[in-house]
C-alpha cells in the first residue's frame, strides 16, 4: 500500500465507508505491492480480477457499510476457499477445489473482506520455516532479511503483512504456526482458545482446513497491529471487539524455563521489554513450571503424528475433494523434511503412545496450567515467543539445524517451537506481538498466554502492551 493511504485494518475500512478512498484503489494498491515484492514468495497465487470485481461491488453498492468492507486480506493456502484452489502448498492438492468455505474465512468474506491471494506456507503445514520446496510455491523469505526464514507454517501470511501487501490475514496454528512467524516478521499473531475442542473452541473450522491434528489445529488471525487482529477476531466470533486492559496491577507469570537458553541478542530485547512492562505497573511473578517441557513432549508428536492418518481423509471427504487420496498427497510431497515426517505418520510410529497422550498426559498438562494460573493469581504468562531470531533458510532440506550463541547445531523445528508448543497442547490462547529489534535488524516477539477462554482479555492486554512497546519499523525492501 502506498504510504499516503491508510494502513491499519480499521483505518482502511473507515476510509472506504466514508468514501475517502475507493475499495478498488485499496485493492489495486495491495495487488501492485504483491507484484512488487513477489520475490518474497509470500503468495502462492494472486486473486487479481475477482478481488478488483469484489471491491468495485463495494464501491458501487450497499456493501460499503459492512464491518470489513473493502479490506484486502490474504488467506493461508490450507484454509478452504471455494473460489480459489486450496493447495496446502503441496503438489497433489495444487488444483484442489473445495465445496465449502472454512467458516472463519466465510465470515470475513460476508463482512466485506477482499481476498487478494492465497498465502504460501510450509508444505502441508508440517514445519516451522515456510521453506516450501514445491516448484509452484518456493521458500518464503523474511522481509527483514531475505536470506532468513519468516517462520512457519503461516510464513506467507506473515511476510505479506510485514512487507505491506495487506494489513492482516488468516493463518493457522498447531504448535506455533501463527505466533512464530508473527515474532520473526515483527507482526502480531493470535492462537485462539481450543481447550478440549468442544464448547471451549473459539473458532470452529473442523474438516475445512487441511489438517494436522483435530485436537490441536486452529485458524488464527494475524495483523500489523493488535487492533488489526482484534478486528478480525471480533468478526469471526461475532463478539464485541477487545478493549484496552489497564496494565497496572496485572500479574504476569514468568516461568524460568521459558526464559532459559535464549539467543543473547533476543534475550536483551525481551528483558528490556519486560522491564518496560514492569515500569508500567505489571507485577512480574517469578514462578517456574517444573517438568513442563518433559510433559509436553509426551503429548506433542504422539498427537500431531498420529491424528493425520484419519484427519486428512476426513478433510478430503468433507471438502468434496474426491480425486485425491492421502496416498496421493504423500507420494507428491516435495520438501524433504515434510517427506520425512510423513514417513513417521504413514507407519504410525507414534500410534502406541497416542492414547496415553490424549487420556493421561494432555489432561495432566492442562491441569498444570490451570494450577499455575490459579495458585499464582495470574492474568497471563509472559515469555519470548521464540528463543532465537530468524535463522537462515535451508533450501536443501526445508528445515535443518541452527545454532544458539555459537553452540552445537540443534534441530530448527524443535528449537523454534520450544516456547509455543506447550500452550498449544494445553489448548490455551496465545498472542505474539512485537518486542523490539536485534542489533542486526531482526524482529523479536514476546508472547502472552492466558487461561482457556480468556482470548478477549488477552487481546486487551495486547493492546496495552503494544501501546508501550510500539510496532516494528517497516522492512527496507
Amino acid at each position: 500500500m502506498a504510504d499516503s493511504n491508510p494502513t491499519t485494518a480499521a483505518d482502511i475500512v473507515a476510509a472506504v465507508r466514508d468514501k475517502k478512498i475507493r475499495a478498488v484503489d485499496v485493492t489495486k494498491a495491495a495487488i501492485a505491492r504483491a507484484e512488487q515484492v513477489k520475490d518474497l514468495n509470500a503468495l502462492i497465487v494472486l486473486n487479481k480480477d475477482p478481488a478488483i470485481a469484489a471491491a468495485a461491488e463495494i464501491d458501487e453498492g450497499s456493501r460499503g457499510a459492512l464491518p470489513l468492507a473493502g479490506l484486502p486480506i490474504v488467506v493461508k493456502d490450507n484454509i478452504n476457499t471455494t473460489d480459489m484452489p486450496t493447495s496446502a502448498g503441496t503438489p497433489a492438492l495444487r488444483n484442489a477445489r473445495t465445496s465449502r468455505n472454512a467458516p472463519s474465512w466465510d465470515r470475513l468474506l460476508k463482512a466485506g473482506a477482499i481476498m487478494i491471494g492465497k498465502a504460501n506456507m510450509h508444505e502441508l503445514a508440517f514445519g516451522i520455516t515456510s521453506t516450501n520446496l514445491a516448484s509452484f510455491a518456493g521458500p518464503v523469505k523474511n522481509p527483514y532479511d531475505k536470506t532468513r526464514i519468516p517462520g512457519g507454517s503461516s510464513g506467507g501470511t506473515a511476510a505479506a503483512i510485514a512487507a505491506g501487501i495487506v494489513s492482516c490475514g488468516l493463518g493457522s496454528d498447531t504448535g506455533g504456526s501463527t505466533r512464530v512467524p508473527a515474532a520473526l516478521c515483527g507482526i502480531v499473531g493470535l492462537r485462539p482458545s481450543v481447550g478440549n475442542g468442544g464448547a471451549q473452541r473459539r473458532y470452529d473450522d473442523a474438516n475445512l482446513v487441511v489438517p494436522i491434528s483435530h485436537t490441536r489445529d486452529t485458524v488464527g488471525p494475524m495483523g500489523r497491529t493488535v487492533a488489526d487482529v482484534a478486528l478480525l477476531d471480533s468478526v469471526i466470533t461475532a463478539t464485541p471487539m477487545a478493549k484496552i486492559e489497564p496494565l497496572r496491577g496485572k500479574r504476569f507469570g514468568i516461568p524460568a524455563a521459558f526464559w532459559s537458553g535464549l539467543d543473547r541478542d533476543l534475550e536483551t530485547v525481551t528483558r528490556a521489554a519486560r522491564a518496560k512492562l514492569a515500569d508500567a505497573g505489571v507485577v512480574l511473578v517469578d514462578v517456574d513450571m517444573p517438568g513442563l517441557f518433559e510433559l509436553d513432549a509426551k503429548v506433542s508428536f504422539p498427537v500431531a503424528l498420529h491424528e493425520p492418518i484419519a484427519d486428512i481423509p476426513a478433510y478430503l471427504e468433507a471438502s468434496g475433494i474426491t480425486d485425491v487420496t492421502l496416498a496421493d498427497i504423500v507420494a507428491g510431497i516435495a520438501s524433504p523434511d515434510v517427506k520425512g515426517v510423513f514417513g513417521a505418520i504413514t507407519t504410525d510410529a507414534f500410534g502406541a503412545a497416542y492414547q496415553d497422550a490424549i487420556t493421561v498426559h494432555r489432561p495432566a498438562l492442562q491441569k498444570m496450567y490451570e494450577a499455575y494460573f490459579r495458585d499464582n493469581h495470574l492474568d497471563c504468562i509472559l515469555f519470548p515467543t521464540t528463543i532465537a531470531p530468524a535463522p537462515l533458510i535451508d533450501a536443501a532440506k526445508g528445515s535443518g539445524e541452527m545454532s544458539i550463541n555459537g553452540g552445537a547445531p540443534v534441530p530448527t523445528f524443535d528449537t523454534m517451537i520450544r516456547n509455543t508448543d506447550p500452550g498449544s497442547n494445553a489448548g490455551l490462547p496465545g498472542l505474539s506481538l512485537y518486542a523490539g529489534m536485534t542489533p542486526g535488524g531482526l524482529p523479536v516477539g514476546l508472547e502472552i498466554d492466558g487461561p482457556v477462554g480468556s482470548d478477549t482479555k488477552l487481546l486487551g492486554l495486547g493492546l496495552a502492551i503494544e501501546a508501550i512497546l510500539g510496532s516494528a519499523p517497516p522492512p527496507k525492501i
